[in-house]
């Protein structure tokens, strides 16, 4: 609820001030996950991320609802990663909010490669975290396209002994979102 209350303001600031296409959402961009582990490769994938980028400020916030990861390899797989390791029940989501370090050169038909600079709330813990990201510039859209990875150690997601050949203590993330001018 916090999270749609700050894209509703930043949506709110853009019209306040009188400027047209400042901010820019997302209601259904992709994340997906692999853990390589030397008996088994994890795969799942979303596509609910909800995001909103306000462009004059550089800033953003991100947010994603843990339980609509799908594509596990079985039920018991998709089980044991909502209950045991995200744990759903009491961290139902994973936020990204922060700001864009470089400047951001909006026209059509380009790209650009850019830092976000934020924190990285995953399973309560909050962590400061610099991903690069591309921006691909396309008439009345903004495409972003990131790789990168998590440690989880640093999110505190334990992972038995018992299971960690199975399961890598390093994830690639990917995502991928096309974000479109807000409509006042």
């Amino acid at each position: 609820m916090r999270i749609l209350l700050i894209i509703s303001l930043f949506c709110a600031m853009a019209m306040l001030h009188g400027q047209q296409n400042t901010v820019f959402l997302t209601e259904n961009g992709a994340v997906g996950f692999v853990s390589e582990a030397p008996l088994e490769i994890i795969k799942a994938s979303s596509s609910s991320l909800k995001g909103a980028i306000d462009v004059e400020k550089q800033s953003f916030v991100f947010f994603l609802e843990n339980q609509s990861f799908k594509g596990f390899n079985s039920p018991l797989q998709q089980e044991h990663f909502y209950e045991n390791y995200l744990e759903i029940a009491k961290y139902p989501k994973t936020t990204f909010t922060g700001r864009i370090i470089e400047p951001l050169n909006i026209v059509p038909g380009t790209e650009q490669t850019v830092r976000a600079k934020g924190i990285l709330d995953l399973h309560g813990m909050k962590q400061e975290r610099m991903i690069k990201a591309v921006l691909n510039y396309q008439e009345g859209a903004i495409k972003i396209s990131s790789t990168f990875t998590i440690l989880l150690d640093d999110h505190h997601i334990r992972i038995p002994k018992v299971v960690s050949k199975k399961i890598a203590s390093e994830i690639r993330v990917s995502i991928e979102a096309v974000m479109v001018p807000n409509k006042p």
